[in-house]
């Protein structure tokens, strides 16, 4: 397969054109306009294929909604203070067990905040952010590769399972240029039951998350907890990056974990031995896996863009098996490696 040069916003939108996305809807906020701007351009030149540049983030979340609904494989994209706005209808997507993917390049927060990288999201992706008891399933690519791959599963995911997907990366990736090849995406796997494509001569069809009805309410709850269950259970994602002999274990993702690798290329130069576990899917949060390196890994360093909020679901996680400290920088400032390497260094007491 050729071998392309692409920013990371272009690489999502191209691989979800690849996987059969064939519905967009989105407004535009930095900086994730790349990928708005990739889909306006791209994704009506394929057969069925339909744009929409909506009239605010709100409109765009139920746009794709109604599309999942009639069947199509649908995104929308949008930046930090945009996904708070799609919260109510990421919501109603989970609750009607619509699939649909929804990307977040991150930007510096709270509030408007600045257009700068940042991973201050992380509690909003992972905790659901709307209201209700629902969970979205949380893809944290770590290269622009992986953004691709990472893509395509997502739309596969969300068929899988009904359920929203979210893609969690940030300013840095969306922006940066790298090699990509993409794989060929796998047949679609979704059922037509589940289409409203009009009833025919058939039952017709009902997709609705309104249940007045408190009992029938309950049950289904317990329906989606079932679901949410086997999703923790066989989805959690991970890598491991010398972690054989290491001292310490740096727990950090997407682009925090690119400039750990930095730090730690640096730091066993000079005879520090650490590690790194990187989480891919953030929800579900492979605590199990974690968990069983603290048999033999007890100190562990949490890094991210942010005042340390995977740091929850490290400590919960390791249970208080593990030493457990944390490094961050957040509402947009970018650490280096070599900041990380010092901060290392300097709780091992070493020069590296």
């Amino acid at each position: 397969m050729n071998k392309v040069l692409m920013s990371g916003n272009y690489v999502i939108g191209e691989a979800a054109i690849r996987a059969g996305c064939r519905f967009y809807a989105g407004y535009p906020i930095t900086p994730q306009n790349e990928l708005t701007e990739y889909m306006a351009e791209h994704i009506r030149s394929v057969e069925g294929g339909v744009f929409l540049q909506s009239e605010s983030e709100i409109a765009a979340i139920n746009m794709i909604a109604g599309a999942s609904a009639a069947g199509l494989r649908v995104m929308t994209s949008s930046s930090s203070p945009g996904i708070s706005l799609k919260q109510e209808g990421i919501s109603s997507m989970a609750a009607c067990e619509l699939p649909g993917i929804i990307v977040n390049i991150m930007r510096g927060g709270p509030g408007l905040g600045n257009i700068r990288p940042s991973q201050g999201d992380y509690f909003q992706a992972t905790r659901g952010g709307g209201h209700g008891d629902y969970r979205t399933i949380v893809l944290a690519p770590g290269s622009g590769q992986e953004l691709a791959d990472l893509t395509m599963t997502a739309f596969d995911l969300a068929d899988k399972y009904r359920n929203p997907v979210m893609i969690l990366a940030d300013g840095m990736m969306g922006q940066m240029m790298e090699p990509i090849v993409f794989k060929k995406p796998k047949p679609r796997v979704y059922s037509k039951k589940f289409m409203l494509q009009g009833a025919g001569n058939g039952k017709s069809k009902f997709i609705r998350g309104l249940l007045l009805d408190p009992i029938d309410s309950e049950e289904h709850n317990w329906k989606l907890a079932r679901k949410y269950a086997v999703i923790s259970i066989s989805e959690p994602r991970y890598e491991l990056y010398n972690i054989d002999d290491a001292e310490m274990i740096i727990v950090a993702y997407g682009t925090a974990a690119r400039i750990a690798k930095g730090a730690i290329k640096r730091l066993r130069g000079s005879g520090i031995n650490i590690g790194l576990f990187r989480p891919i899917t953030l929800w579900p949060f492979p605590e199990l896996q974690l968990r069983e390196l603290a048999a033999k890994v007890k100190k562990y360093l949490v890094f991210e863009m942010s005042t340390g909020q995977m740091l929850d679901d490290v400590r919960l996680a390791l249970q208080g098996y593990a030493d457990i400290k944390f490094h961050g920088r957040p509402g947009g400032a970018v650490p280096t490696p070599a900041e990380l390497a010092n901060v290392i260094a300097k709780i091992y007491k070493r020069n590296y």
